[in-house]
């Protein structure tokens, strides 16, 4: 069973809200990066279940919210802190830098 929530347009506001720090990844199914990407996630998010929300939004299926945030490649994260973006990156990264990204969350 996934820990990932998968975010759409429709509920992205309600899954975020309450939550104090979450990690969005912005993907596309085609991605190779993001496919070699999603075992990373996966674990990360299994690791900080209930402190942290990791989530996924497939750009494909939703461009107005990548259009909002900017999106102009994939994968590419953001970590929001109360509703609120704190930091943003693109590309893949280890479990060890997204835990060492999220401390400071």
């Amino acid at each position: 069973m996934s820990c990932i929530t998968y975010l759409s347009e429709s509920n992205f506001e309600s899954s975020i809200l309450g939550k104090k720090a979450v990690l969005v990844v912005f993907y596309e199914d085609w991605c190779g990066h993001c496919r070699q990407f999603a075992p990373v996630l996966e674990q990360l998010a299994g690791e900080v279940a209930g402190d942290i929300l990791v989530a996924e939004v497939n750009v494909d299926q939703n461009m107005a919210l990548a259009a909002k945030f900017g999106v102009k490649s994939v994968p590419y994260c953001f970590i929001l802190k109360d509703g609120n973006v704190v930091e943003e990156f693109g590309g893949t990264k280890d479990k060890a830098e997204l835990k060492q990204k999220l401390k400071s969350v």
